[in-house]
């Protein structure tokens, strides 16, 4: 089921055995891995929030800064506190503050410009942001993320910010893609991350890879961050 984004954060009912339920069915899919789950909550109400932590999730994602504050703001302390909250949208330079405040990772840093706006505010509230690097490697024009040789020569001036700490790449596939091409664009990003690595004398510990409808092909192409929100909450 697809949520049209005119309905996105729509406070309806959210039934929290529902969602335990099917968190127990992710989590066996990925029983022998220690791939982190990432409830994504961007199209939901603070209900799923309450009820994803109920089910004992404690990473959630956003990716429209002024609505996902505003849930945020309505939660209990306890959520908040216990909790890591992740922007998994495109960042606008204007919304860096904002987002650098209220969220604990950014997946979506596709510019170096941007990632100079995080850095910046970063510093000002005296925090080092962890932030993954988004790769589009499907070359899809209405998506943001890197190419491959521009995070090469956007690189090694990322790497200088004091505000910014690079922890890994992300990447979105083409909705309803063969899995061939998925798994071609999982294991290439994983292939480039290694390359990134030996090249640039670095870590990057973290992938984040997989949806709800391909969190499966992601998980065995070497992601250890899935996002999930329709699995989980419908």
């Amino acid at each position: 089921m697809l949520i049209p984004s005119q309905n996105w954060g729509e406070e309806i009912a959210i039934d929290s055995a529902m969602v335990k339920t099917n968190l127990q069915s992710i989590r066996q899919d990925i029983a022998h891995s220690k791939v982190k789950i990432i409830a994504v909550t961007k199209y939901f109400g603070i209900n799923a929030i309450k009820a994803g932590y109920e089910a004992g999730i404690r990473d959630f994602g956003e990716s429209r800064a002024v609505e996902a504050i505003k849930k945020m703001e309505q939660l209990p302390p306890e959520i908040l506190k216990n909790s890591t909250f992740h922007f998994i949208g495109h960042l606008q330079t204007n919304k860096a503050g904002m987002v650098v405040e209220h969220f604990d990772v950014i997946h979506s840093i596709d510019s170096l410009k941007v990632a100079n706006a995080v850095s910046r505010s970063a510093c000002a509230l005296n925090k080092r942001e962890k932030v993954l690097l988004q790769i589009n490697n499907a070359h899809e024009e209405q998506k943001f993320g890197y190419s491959k040789e521009q995070l090469r020569n956007d690189l090694p001036e990322i790497l200088k910010l004091e505000g910014v700490e690079v922890v890994g790449l992300m990447n979105m596939a083409p909705f309803g893609a063969e899995e061939w091409v998925l798994r071609k664009l999982f294991s290439d990003v994983r292939t480039f991350r290694d390359e990134l690595e030996k090249e640039f004398g670095i870590e990057l510990p973290e992938l984040s890879m997989g949806m709800s409808d391909d969190y499966k092909i992601a998980l065995q192409e070497g992601a250890t961050v899935i996002r999930i929100g329709r699995k989980l909450f419908t």
